[in-house]
């Protein structure tokens, strides 16, 4: 009886670290945020290159725990405006940092 109790004990506390292991941290993404990190950055480029305004394959799109990074270089100002405008319109996206130089 005492074996089932040290048993029970030791295999609650591992699924505890299990658990605890697999959450995120202020640097650190859990593993469902990385998917959904993922799936936002997929989005956000796709709704880039589908923009007929911006004719630009030199921006570079990352994602950590929904903010946007958009990096790189665009002909004009008002392409970054744009590119910006319509990562903000990506679901999921919870706010966008612009680091796109114009050539």
């Amino acid at each position: 009886m005492k074996s089932f109790k040290i048993l029970t004990v030791f295999f609650l506390t591992l699924a505890l670290v299990s658990t605890l292991g697999c959450g995120s941290t202020y640097n650190k993404e859990g593993t469902g945020e990385y998917f959904d990190d993922s799936v936002i950055t997929s989005k956000v480029k796709t709704a880039i290159f589908a923009e007929e305004t911006l004719k630009v394959a030199e921006i570079n799109v990352e994602t950590f725990k929904g903010v946007v990074q958009l990096s790189g270089f665009v002909n004009s100002r008002q392409d970054i405006d744009k590119a910006v405008s319509v990562a903000r319109q990506v679901k999921g996206v919870t706010s966008v940092k612009n680091d796109m130089r114009v050539k």
